[in-house]
C-alpha cells in the first residue's frame, strides 16, 4: 500500500506517461509544485516497490504494476469528481476529490461508482435530486 504522496506522485507520472509517452522528474515536480529531491526520493521508492523502471538522468518508465495502479488512480479521481457533480455539490471538484481520494475504501469507491452509474442510466431521478436541492436551500 502506497501512502497519499506516493499515490500522488504515481498519479501524475501515469498522467504524463499517457499524454506525453514519457516522464521526466521535472515535469512531475512543476506539476505537483514540489522540489526535484522530493520527486527523485518518490521515485526511488515506487521503483523498488516495482511500480517504476528508473535509471537515475533518464526518463521514467511505468512497470506493469505501476500502470495498473496509475489507471486506477485516475479512474478514482475522475469518478470522485463526477460523483461530486452528480450529487450537485458546488464546491471546486478537482479540489474536493483530491481531499477525499486516498481516505477511502476501494468498497465505498465502488459503492460511489455505483451511484454515477445509476443516476447516469436515470438522469430524471437525478433531476429529482437537483430540483429537492434547490428546494432545500431556498428554505
Amino acid at each position: 500500500m502506497l501512502t497519499p504522496s506516493l499515490e500522488d506522485y504515481l498519479e501524475e507520472i501515469y498522467r504524463f506517461s499517457r499524454e506525453l509517452g514519457f516522464i521526466r522528474i521535472t515535469d512531475v515536480a512543476n506539476k505537483l509544485d514540489v522540489s526535484l529531491p522530493s520527486v527523485n526520493k518518490a521515485v526511488k521508492v515506487l521503483s523498488e516497490k516495482g511500480y517504476l523502471d528508473y535509471i537515475p538522468y533518464k526518463n521514467i518508465a511505468l512497470t506493469d504494476k505501476g500502470s495498473e495502479l496509475g489507471e486506477f488512480l485516475v479512474d478514482r479521481n475522475q469518478m470522485l469528481q463526477k460523483f461530486l457533480e452528480t450529487i450537485g455539490s458546488k464546491v471546486d471538484k478537482e479540489v474536493e476529490a483530491e481531499a477525499m481520494e486516498h481516505y477511502l475504501s476501494k468498497e465505498t469507491v465502488n459503492a460511489m461508482t455505483m451511484v454515477v452509474n445509476f443516476f447516469d442510466k436515470n438522469p430524471n431521478i437525478q433531476n429529482k435530486l437537483i430540483k429537492f436541492q434547490e428546494e432545500f436551500r431556498k428554505s
